[in-house]
């Protein structure tokens, strides 16, 4: 059984500090704008935060930001950003109404001529960042969590979490949240053939069907009547 986000270590970060001062997601984005808590921040052109309503009830999680997103500053905007947009209006799922981030907040790349190759966020980048997640999760409060891809994975539910084995699995978390776990759509468009990247596709749409078929029975769409912004 997976467990909960991992609770904060006893001794703090300035991270850790920074994000249980910030009392709403807009201050959470400001004091994560000036994170150092891992060397990522260097190479990257800015820290890359979650963004959506702030009462959103879907939370949505990637690994870390693209080099579309690290340009923009503005999460899930490059060709991942547009395949996810694409099968969450295939099922019927407004983007505008849940709100995404990733779990490292900073663009983690190998330099290759003019281009910015992704490169996977370690362990301790990874727990580097950790609060802000947290805090967002604590923030929002949100019915269900998403995970996309293996990263976001096994920071919520641990290291031991098998992606494959256990996609489109719904698991309850220790707050009340509902989970699961699918695909990052990269690894989507990553497939070699035509075939490959419509199956793939196929199998991302069915699992994030789970938010319509269960999700409307767990509140996922019960929104309140004005939904507030990131910044309220």
């Amino acid at each position: 059984m997976p467990r909960p986000p991992a609770k904060r270590p006893s001794s703090k970060t300035s991270a850790d500090r920074a994000a249980d001062q910030a009392r709403s997601l807009a201050e959470l984005r400001e004091a994560a704008a000036d994170c150092r808590a891992c060397p990522l921040w260097k190479p990257a052109t800015q820290t890359v935060f979650g963004e959506g309503p702030a009462n959103a009830k879907i939370l949505l999680i990637g690994e870390q930001p693209g080099d579309e997103e690290d340009r923009a500053g503005h999460p899930f905007v490059g060709p991942a950003g547009k395949l996810l947009d694409r099968a969450l209006a295939e099922i019927g799922i407004d983007r505008d109404r849940i709100y995404l981030t990733n779990a490292v907040k900073h663009f983690k790349f190998e330099q290759r001529g003019k281009r910015r190759i992704h490169a996977k966020p370690n362990r301790a980048e990874q727990r580097a960042c950790q609060p802000w997640l947290l805090a967002e999760i604590d923030r929002l409060r949100p019915r269900w969590i998403v995970c996309l891809g293996a990263t976001a994975a096994t920071v919520v539910f641990g290291s031991g979490f098998a992606l494959m084995k256990n996609r489109g699995v719904v698991f309850s978390l220790e707050h009340g949240a509902r989970a699961f776990a699918t695909v990052h759509p990269s690894y989507v468009l990553r497939q070699r053939d035509a075939a490959s990247r419509d199956r793939e596709y196929r199998g991302l749409v069915a699992d994030l069907s789970l938010l319509k078929t269960r999700g409307d029975r767990w509140g996922a769409f019960r929104l309140a009547p004005s939904p507030t912004s990131m910044d309220g």
